[in-house]
């Protein structure tokens, strides 16, 4: 049996890690089958561009799976297979908005984790999750921009407040 160990300076332990970042997993899967089936669906001209990125979307979240499960994997944890659910729709742009609200929320999970990871001594774990922010909000400017919005002000973790 695993021991619980809670590392000095932090109130996680890395079973608890595993499981967050079991939950991070299934919102990447999620990530990948939505950006994959918006690709294939978004039809007409004022789409094409948009669908293209999607797919490309689709490739980055795969290599944010991968790195996640890796990192489970590293810290003693069996990775999850089963994604959040996948909100469809017949309307392109309530499907981008769903995209950018799970982006959007990703972004804020992230930014919790790498405190997280970094109060736990687990650098490489928070450098991992620094790099897959980089394209989670360049995922965010992407779906704005393809719905002529400016990017929303980022999500603060449950229990944080801005100044």
């Amino acid at each position: 049996m695993t021991k619980e160990r809670t590392t000095a300076g932090s109130n996680i332990t890395r079973e608890q890690m595993i499981q967050l970042l079991n939950e991070d997993l299934a919102g990447e899967y999620q990530a990948i089958i939505a950006y994959t089936v918006y690709s294939q669906v978004l039809k007409g001209a004022a789409y094409t561009d948009i669908a293209r990125e999607l797919e490309a979307h689709a490739g980055e979240e795969l290599a944010h799976a991968i790195k996640i499960a890796k990192q489970i994997d590293y810290l003693g944890g069996m990775p999850g297979v089963m994604p959040k659910p996948v909100k469809t729709s017949n309307d392109p742009v309530e499907m981008l908005r769903a995209d950018l609200e799970n982006e959007r929320a990703t972004v804020g999970r992230y930014r919790e984790r790498i405190r997280q990871a970094e109060a736990m001594g687990e650098f490489a774990l928070s450098e991992t999750l620094r790099a897959i922010i980089v394209q989670e909000q360049e995922h965010e400017i992407d779906l704005a921009a393809a719905l002529g919005i400016d990017v929303p002000f980022a999500k603060e973790p449950a229990g944080e407040k801005t100044v």
